[in-house]
């Protein structure tokens, strides 16, 4: 499938809705346990995408449309969340997150980004050289690759429940 803007933002703008129904009043041992040692729970997966919205995406987004002498993006602190939101509700970052969505996502309609536009680059501090197309599409698979993660997460906390149907559950393998 090629990249278009608007099939991208189709996505972008359901994550916040996907996110609340899914999560949104469930009890703690859902939503805040994760699959062991150094990974994240729903919880911190909503965490991270708030981080994204506040300090990634759109920064870079800016970076590559001013086309400065400097367009070098700021490293991505992906670890960000899990100090920040310490005490904070599930339900306080549905919100912020949806917040943060929808403004970006008005932003990104108010560029009324062109053809050319979308083949400016940037530098990323790992990958060199970067179009802003190819930001936006990451920007969809990352929210794609999040919910799926929370599925997974989710699904693996009835791992032993399932019994003998885990032989048919790759969900719980991955």
């Amino acid at each position: 499938m090629n990249f278009n803007l608007s099939n991208s933002i189709a996505v972008l703008e359901r994550t916040p809705v996907v996110l609340r129904a899914l999560l949104a009043g469930l009890p703690r041992e859902w939503t805040h346990r994760n699959e062991g040692p150094d990974t994240w729970s729903p919880f911190d997966i909503v965490g991270h995408l708030i981080d994204g919205e506040e300090t990634d995406w759109m920064d870079r987004v800016r970076i590559i449309l001013a086309q400065g002498p400097d367009r070098r993006f700021v490293p991505f602190d992906r670890f960000r969340h899990l100090q920040k939101n310490r005490g904070k509700a599930l339900e306080e970052l549905l919100d912020r997150f949806a917040v943060l969505r929808a403004r970006n996502l008005r932003e990104i309609r108010e560029l009324q980004l062109n053809p050319e536009q979308l083949q400016l680059t940037g530098e990323h501090p790992a990958f060199g050289t970067v179009t802003l197309e190819q930001l936006l599409a990451t920007w969809v698979t990352h929210d794609l690759g999040h919910l799926a993660q929370i599925a997974r997460v989710m699904a693996k906390q009835y791992r032993e429940a399932v019994g003998p149907w885990e032989a048919y559950l790759p969900v719980l393998h991955r």
